[in-house]
């Protein structure tokens, strides 16, 4: 006569895909074995490590020299010798859009770990703490959100650089500043929000009653609870912020010379367009497609983590 407990034990290793019985999985495991099976999810990843690794290495994929100028090839179409033609200053476009990709990279990465890390601190403290600081941080987010994200930009690089001078690590941080000094807002109603859900939990009770001080039942108990939105949030934000880039340069305000990248690309050859439509063109496809792999990104973590949306 066989043993009942084996049969129930197998089955229920058989029901949850060969999972041991006792080591149930938790979100993330959940998350990854939804992941994995969506095309756009690895679509997405193929692109944003391509991207990376532009990036990173851009003397593996172009030889020229993106800063090299000569006016008797301005203008010229694309051609064997320069794939993407040359823009106005007769520089290589395919080799600036290359070498743009860090910066564009940069100020997108950048950006989202500030407005992450400020938003996060500040909105899980007026979760959890709630009363007249939650009154005060819920305020000045307001106060935040109500500034138009390109008029507080201009007044803030316009305000901060006024000799319009600078290296390019002084450019760079200018713009990262002003993105996450007008976009933290998002990140901390998310985290407040994730907070005050996770402060009514039982393992949150239980933890004060063992006499657990605030600080550790933020740090051990409800940050990791509350993070997964705030994730998602920041995979789509850094596509959002990489495009902001391009809009600050694109209006004359955020990097330029001698910083290379796509919004500065955009920015040169808009008034020529008519006469070098390729200066425009393939530095907003790189653009492009790299905003909508983070979006895509965003998309399937979020569907992934949110057993409403599977």
């Amino acid at each position: 006569m066989s043993d009942p407990t084996s049969a129930t034990s197998e089955a229920v290793a058989e029901a949850g895909g060969g999972a041991t019985l006792g080591k149930p999985r938790g979100l993330m495991g959940d998350a990854w074995r939804e992941l994995r099976v969506r095309p756009l999810f690895w679509i997405s990843i193929a692109i944003i490590t391509l991207v990376l690794l532009i990036a990173i290495f851009p003397g593996l994929f172009a030889h020229a020299d993106p800063n090299l100028g000569m006016l008797s090839r301005s203008r010229k179409p694309p051609s064997g010798e320069a794939w993407f033609g040359y823009d106005q200053q007769g520089y290589d476009v395919y080799a600036r859009a290359i070498y743009g990709t860090r910066a564009s990279l940069l100020v997108g990465l950048l950006a989202t770990i500030g407005v992450v890390i400020l938003g996060s601190v500040l909105g899980i403290l007026s979760g959890f703490y709630g009363g007249w600081l939650d009154a005060v941080l819920s305020r000045v987010s307001d106060i935040f959100v109500g500034i138009p994200f390109v008029l507080g930009a201009i007044v803030i690089l316009t305000s901060l650089n006024t000799a319009g001078q600078g290296g390019a690590v002084r450019i760079i941080s200018l713009v990262v500043l002003s993105i996450a000094a007008l976009s933290w807002p998002v990140a901390m109603r998310i985290m407040r929000s994730a907070a005050i859900t996770a402060k009514q939990q039982d393992y949150v009770k239980a933890a004060r009653a063992l006499g657990a001080s605030p600080t550790r039942i933020i740090v051990r108990h409800m940050l990791p609870n509350c993070l997964a939105p705030v994730l998602v949030y920041s995979t789509i934000a850094l596509g959002a912020f990489i495009g902001a880039e391009a809009t600050l340069s694109y209006l004359g305000v955020g990097l330029r010379n001698p910083v290379v990248s796509w919004g500065v690309m955009i920015n040169d050859a808009k008034d020529y367009i008519r006469v070098a439509p390729h200066a425009l063109l393939f530095p907003s496809a790189f653009l492009t497609v790299t905003v909508l792999a983070f979006v895509m990104l965003g998309d399937a973590v979020r569907e992934a983590l949110d057993p409403k949306l599977r």
